[in-house]
C-alpha cells in the first residue's frame, strides 16, 4: 500500500514503496523496454557530447550561448529578502541560480534538453534545486519519470535512480519529495526528447573538426610531403621484408601513413628513390573549413562577433552591440524565459514567496556608453524620458554595472 501525503497546496506527493526502481515499468520488463531511448542506440548525447569537444567553432558557440542566456546574476524585490536569499544559494552544495542557469543554459544548447531536480519535505521546510547531467538522464515509458543511470552503455535497473516528472512529487527512502523538470526544445516527430537547434550542422561540424584534425596532421609530419619510397634490397622471407619496411618508416617517415615503403629486389646499383606525391589544394581546405564555421553559426542561430569569430579583421564595438541586441530579442529572452518559468513556480508552490520580480539582469559584452554617463544623460541620449531630478536616475552607470569610477569627482 502507497502512503500519500497532502500539501497545502492541494498537490498530492505519492511515497513509492517498491523493492525494484523501475518495478512501475514492468518486473520482468527487457531494461531496454523501460525507457525510450535517446537515439537509435540510446547514446545520442554521448556523440553531442564527443562532438563539442572535437570542434572549436561548435564548442564556442555553446560556451557563448550558456554565458549569455544565464546573465550576469539576478534582481529581486528587496522587500522580499528570502528570496534574495534563495537565489544566492539554491542548493547543499552552495551553488547560486545563476550557477545552476549557466548549467542548464549549457545543456540545453549542447543537448537541447535539460533536466533540475527539486527537492524538499512534507513540510516544506526548504527548497533545493539541483542540475541533473542530461546525458545521465533517460524518460520512462510510462511517461511520466525520468531514470538517472551513470553510464548507459552498461545499463542495470539495481544502479538507476528514478524521479518523478515535474509537477508530481514523490518521496524518496530518506524522507525527501523530489521531482525533475525537463526542459527540451521542440522538433516535430520527437516526442520524448527535444533535438538541438544545430541538428542542420551537425556534418559541417564534423567537417570543421576534421580539417583542423588535417592541419595537425600536417604539423606532426612536419609537413613532409607524401609520398612512396621505393628500397632497393634483398630479403629472404616475408618477415625480413617487414623489419626492413619497419625500419625505414620509423627512421624516415614523419608520420606513419604518410609515406608508402616498397622493397623490390635489388638489380646493379642502387635505385633507392623517393616519389613525392603532391597536391596543390590548400586553399580548397581553407575555403572549406571557413564554409562549414560559417555555417556552424547559422544553425545554431548565432553571431559571429557574438563567439569571436571576427576578431581578427578588427574589434567593431558596434556591430558587437548591433549583434546582441538583436540576439536578445530572439535568442536569449526567450530562453531565459524558458528556463525561468517552471523554477518561479516551484519557488511559489514550496516556499510560498512571489517570484514575479526575479528577473535575469542582462549586459552588453562592449560598453556602449561611459561609465561616468549619469543614467537620466543615458536615457537623454537615447531619446527616452529622463527626469534628472530623480534619486534613481542620478545615479552613475558605474554604480548600476558594479563597476569603480576612477579619476577625481
Amino acid at each position: 500500500m502507497e502512503n500519500k501525503t497532502k500539501l497545502k497546496s492541494s498537490k498530492v506527493f505519492v511515497a513509492r514503496n517498491a523493492a525494484d526502481p523501475l518495478l512501475f515499468t514492468g518486473p520482468a520488463c527487457n531494461s531496454d523496454l523501460r525507457f525510450w531511448r535517446w537515439g537509435d542506440d540510446n547514446l545520442f548525447p554521448y556523440a553531442l557530447a564527443l562532438m563539442s569537444r572535437r570542434s572549436t567553432s561548435h564548442r564556442r558557440i555553446i560556451n557563448d550561448k550558456a554565458d549569455y542566456i544565464s546573465g550576469k546574476g539576478f534582481s529581486t524585490d528587496p522587500t522580499r529578502p528570502e528570496l534574495g536569499e534563495f537565489v544566492s544559494c539554491v542548493n547543499g552544495r552552495g551553488e547560486s541560480l545563476r550557477q545552476l542557469m549557466n548549467k542548464l543554459a549549457f545543456d540545453k544548447s549542447l543537448f537541447g534538453n535539460a533536466f533540475v531536480e527539486v527537492v524538499t519535505n512534507p513540510d516544506r521546510a526548504f527548497l533545493s534545486l539541483y542540475h541533473q547531467d542530461a546525458s545521465k538522464c533517460r524518460l520512462a515509458r510510462d511517461n511520466a519519470h525520468v531514470i538517472l543511470h551513470h553510464d548507459w552503455t552498461r545499463f542495470r535497473a539495481s544502479e538507476a535512480q528514478v524521479l518523478p516528472l515535474y509537477p508530481a512529487f514523490e518521496q524518496m527512502s530518506d524522507g525527501t519529495l523530489r521531482s525533475v523538470i525537463h526542459y527540451k526544445d521542440y522538433e516535430p516527430m520527437f516526442e520524448h526528447y527535444g533535438v538541438p537547434p544545430y541538428i542542420a550542422g551537425m556534418d559541417v561540424s564534423a567537417i570543421a573538426y576534421k580539417t583542423d584534425k588535417w592541419n595537425i596532421s600536417r604539423l606532426d609530419n612536419s609537413f613532409q610531403l607524401s609520398g612512396v619510397m621505393l628500397l632497393d634490397g634483398t630479403v629472404d622471407n616475408e618477415w625480413e621484408a617487414e623489419e626492413l619496411v619497419r625500419t625505414a618508416r620509423d627512421k624516415f617517415a614523419g608520420k606513419p601513413g604518410q609515406v608508402m615503403f616498397v622493397v623490390k629486389d635489388s638489380t646493379e646499383g642502387d635505385n633507392s628513390r623517393f616519389i613525392p606525391v603532391s597536391s596543390d589544394n590548400e586553399g580548397d581546405w581553407k575555403e572549406l573549413h571557413d564554409q562549414a564555421t560559417t555555417d556552424i553559426v547559422v544553425a545554431h542561430s548565432w553571431f559571429r562577433s557574438l563567439s569571436g569569430l571576427d576578431y581578427s579583421s578588427g574589434f567593431s564595438s558596434e556591430r558587437i552591440l548591433h549583434e546582441y541586441e538583436v540576439a536578445l530579442n530572439t535568442v536569449i529572452l526567450s530562453e531565459q524565459e524558458e528556463l525561468l518559468e517552471p523554477l518561479k513556480s516551484v519557488i511559489e508552490l514550496v516556499l510560498e514567496v512571489d517570484a514575479s520580480s526575479l528577473q535575469i539582469i542582462n549586459r552588453p559584452p562592449a560598453r556602449s556608453k561611459p561609465t561616468y554617463m549619469r543614467v537620466w544623460e543615458a536615457r537623454k541620449a537615447d531619446g527616452l524620458p529622463y527626469d534628472p531630478n530623480d534619486a534613481e536616475q542620478q545615479l552613475f552607470l558605474a554604480q548600476i554595472a558594479k563597476i569603480p569610477v576612477t579619476g577625481n569627482d
